[in-house]
């Protein structure tokens, strides 16, 4: 399972961590990402992952309506 939201295609980046000696290692910067259960047009529901960023966005888009 890949580590990507699927509505906006956010996935992993690649960083450093920098210590105080400014010595510099790998790490991985992983989205926020939750399950949710959406419906589609026929009835049935399908789980998806999307980035908590995401979530919040369609939240206020969807109390604005």
């Amino acid at each position: 399972m890949s580590r990507r939201c699927d509505i906006t295609g956010k996935g992993v980046m690649i960083g450093n961590n920098v210590s105080h000696a400014n010595n510099k290692t790998k790490r991985k910067l992983k989205p926020n990402l939750r399950s949710i259960r959406i419906k589609l047009e026929n009835g049935e529901t399908c789980k998806i992952k999307v980035a908590a960023s995401t979530l919040r966005t369609l939240k206020k888009s969807k109390n604005k309506s």
